[in-house]
């Protein structure tokens, strides 16, 4: 699989760059390098892309500006790989859609790992037919072509990452599930305590579903165990 894909590293740290290229190149996968937002562009203008690794601090401008503009043209896996710690980047970085947030120094083989199961997620997902529409409440979940529809038959946009976590709510609903379970859903990494992707990916799904956070009927909380998807779904 991984021959196939190019991983663009974003990141005016030559040292950083050299690294991952080197991981990556070894795991077979085409690599591109941009040192600022603008070489960024550049490449991605002129070249497929199958994935970003994005550091925040970068010497033009700040790497959520080119995520904002991602997001506002396709649903190109991004992961952040940056040396920015805090809570309130990482909670950006999730809302403007990203796939992941990672924080330096990192171990570039978990690195490598977490990529080629973000790629498979993204290009290789294929449900069977029986199982490949969902429908809950007027909502039409479609796992083979990764969309969710409104009850108006309009196109929601979900992120690589909301998409992930709703299905594997829709998937088990009725069932109460740890935020560690969903998070291993969607980046196969472990939860602690003080990460707040999943509460964060719940709060966009809220609002593009028009789930009241205060009296929800679709994703409800279950305080000191996680979330519950309490919608009836049928399997179409």
């Amino acid at each position: 699989m991984s021959q196939n894909y190019t991983v663009l590293i974003v990141d005016d740290d030559l040292v950083t760059c050299t690294t991952l290229r080197g991981y990556f190149e070894q795991a077979g996968y085409r690599v591109q390098e941009a040192y600022d937002c603008g070489g960024a562009r550049q490449i991605l203008q002129s070249q497929p892309v199958e994935l970003i690794l994005l550091d925040v601090g970068l010497p033009d401008e700040d790497g959520f500006n080119l995520m904002r503009e991602i997001r506002r043209d396709s649903d190109l896996p991004v992961i952040f790989v940056t040396s920015h710690i805090g809570d309130i980047d990482r909670i950006v970085g999730l809302e403007l859609g990203a796939d992941d947030y990672i924080i330096k120094p990192f171990n570039a083989r978990e690195l490598v790992v977490r990529v080629k199961n973000l790629l498979r997620r993204t290009y290789d997902s294929r449900p069977t037919t029986a199982t490949a529409r969902k429908n809950f409440n007027g909502w039409t979940l479609e796992l083979q072509r990764r969309r969710l529809l409104a009850p108006d038959g309009s196109d929601v946009m979900l992120t690589r990452a909301e998409f992930d976590l709703l299905a594997a709510l829709v998937a088990n609903a009725g069932r109460a599930m740890s935020r560690d379970a969903l998070l291993n859903h969607i980046s196969q990494r472990d939860w602690t305590p003080v990460d707040r992707t999943v509460d964060v990916l719940v709060g966009r799904l809220r609002h593009k579903l028009g789930d009241n956070p205060k009296t929800p009927e679709l994703i409800v909380t279950l305080h000191g165990v996680g979330y519950l998807f309490a919608a009836r779904v049928n399997s179409v």
